[in-house]
């Protein structure tokens, strides 16, 4: 095999590499602040039950939002794949 080809094929499976470590990392963020959200909706429905419906479509609505950064993140993923 030539050095040239060498080189493609290393650097597509470094592209590859990099894109999975990226997502991986990109994945991190949302996951720690769903577990922040809900369990600061958590705390707020033991502290006043009575507002837990509210606190409830609250902690959808953060989830929903902190949860796109992973979408986004999995988008980009997919488009540095060859």
């Amino acid at each position: 095999m030539s050095i040239l080809a060498a080189a493609v094929t290393e650097g597509e499976g470094l592209k590859a590499i990099g894109a999975g470590l990226g997502y991986g990392l990109a994945a991190i963020g949302p996951g720690v602040g769903i577990g922040i959200v809900v369990g600061a909706a958590i705390d707020a429905m033991t502290r006043q039950p009575e507002s837990a419906g509210t606190a409830r479509t609250t902690m959808f609505l953060g989830i929903a939002f902190t949860e796109a950064l992973a979408l986004i993140g999995f988008v980009v993923f997919i488009l540095l794949l060859p």
